[in-house]
């Protein structure tokens, strides 16, 4: 791959539909270019900013003519060249919609080999301000920045619209010596920082305030999903959208079916967002256990299921060893990988175990089809599906469906 220096197209470019990384249209020359800050149908001209053997990448950096859809951008910093965090502050609520919808039904069609209809489901608060996590870098002048899209550049912010409005202080104060500072405002206690720094002694972290000052190294987060009380640690994962820990413990709930006296095995479990509730679930006749590879999480994960001894949280890494010691024949399964999603032989070895149902959550379409094309083979259909529009102003969604053997 090679980058070129910018040069704006010379010949404006047609936007033929939504892709990963932009709308796609094609120069003069025939390269397929994808384009962000553009809208299907509009006609605009590019600056080229990266271009390979097979296709480019750039900014429309002029509309000549606009989608009926395009809107102003609420942020100050969704303009070409600044800000990489949101794809799609440009477009309607309606056109992100449609954006998001045809790159599931694209995926799963090209990858997976399945046509399905589905709506995309959207939180009833509004977007601004949903963001609970932001994780930012932080210049030599101490600012917090966000990064250009598909670059290393610093953008210096002094605030983000898609994040809780809580986090203003932290724009105004200075971290000079910091890496990275993430930023969270999980449930109902004061949001705190996690200031991570690179010093002779390897990589520190420190919890603050969100004007600087030092914090207990134990602060933690508490937050109450359908009456289940959760502490989640500065190290540990929890989803970023306000909305998304009850819509998506609803749908895994629902999708699970579990009964009193089930054997559940949650792969990548967390702090136990599912876990839980599904051990009470199954009652003390039955069993979960819950798989974690992060030490901060599993230790939360333990205590969230204090005093269920139906739960059992492995310390463990998904892989096939793991499923193998905690699923059985009959079982229910739940995974929620990273966006990577399951590792090379993992679907496999879930197949050969022949749980009778799957409940996979999955914040990427495209592994997520891939997954799914592994598991029908082994016999796995898919039942319901739902996405859920929890990363608004980008092109991202986050999908649940469950599969059955039929047995």
């Amino acid at each position: 791959m090679s980058n070129e220096s910018p040069d704006v197209s010379s010949e404006p470019v047609r936007i033929e539909r939504p892709a990963t990384g932009g709308g796609v249209g094609r120069m003069a020359d025939g390269r397929v270019i994808f384009v962000r800050h553009s809208l299907p149908g509009e006609l605009v001209r590019v600056e080229v900013t990266e271009t390979t053997a097979n296709f480019s990448r750039g900014d429309a950096v002029e509309v000549l003519e606009a989608s009926p859809e395009r809107v102003v951008a609420p942020c100050t910093f969704a303009y070409p060249g600044g800000c990489g965090g949101c794809d799609l502050q440009h477009a309607s609520p309606a056109a992100q919609e449609s954006w998001k919808s045809a790159l599931v039904s694209e995926h799963l069609k090209r990858i997976a080999g399945i046509e399905r209809e589905f709506a995309i489901s959207t939180p009833a608060a509004s977007a601004k301000g949903s963001r609970t996590r932001l994780r930012c870098a932080v210049n030599d002048e101490g600012q917090l920045c966000l990064r250009g899209a598909r670059s290393h550049d610093l953008i210096a912010l002094d605030a983000c619209w898609i994040a809780d409005e809580a986090f203003t202080p932290a724009f105004g104060t200075s971290w000079e010596g910091a890496e990275e500072v993430e930023l969270r405002a999980i449930g109902g206690g004061a949001p705190f920082a996690v200031v991570k720094r690179d010093t002779h002694r390897g990589t520190m972290f420190e919890i603050c305030s969100l004007y600087g000052e030092p914090l207990e190294p134990s602060t933690q987060s508490r937050v109450e999903v359908r009456g289940h009380v959760y502490s989640v640690g500065p190290r540990s994962f929890w989803q970023s959208h306000r909305a998304a820990p009850e819509l998506l413990l609803d749908s895994v709930l629902e999708f699970a079916d579990a009964k009193p006296g089930d054997h559940v095995t949650d792969l990548y479990s967390g702090v136990g967002l599912f876990a839980v509730p599904l051990a009470k679930v199954v009652g003390p006749g039955g069993k979960v256990t819950a798989v974690e590879s992060s030490p901060y999480a599993v230790r939360d994960a333990r205590q969230n299921g204090d005093g269920l001894r139906q739960l059992k949280v492995r310390e463990w890494s998904v892989s096939p060893r793991a499923i193998n010691d905690s699923v059985g024949e009959g079982d229910v399964v739940v995974l929620d990988p990273p966006r990577g999603g399951l590792a090379k032989g993992v679907a496999d070895v879930i197949v050969r175990r022949s749980p009778r149902r799957l409940v996979y959550v999955s914040c990427d379409a495209a592994t997520f089809a891939r997954d799914l094309k592994l598991l029908q083979r082994g016999g796995y259909g898919l039942g319901e599906l739902r996405v859920f529009d929890l990363f608004p102003m980008t092109e991202h969604v986050e999908i649940v469906a469950f599969l059955d053997n039929g047995l």
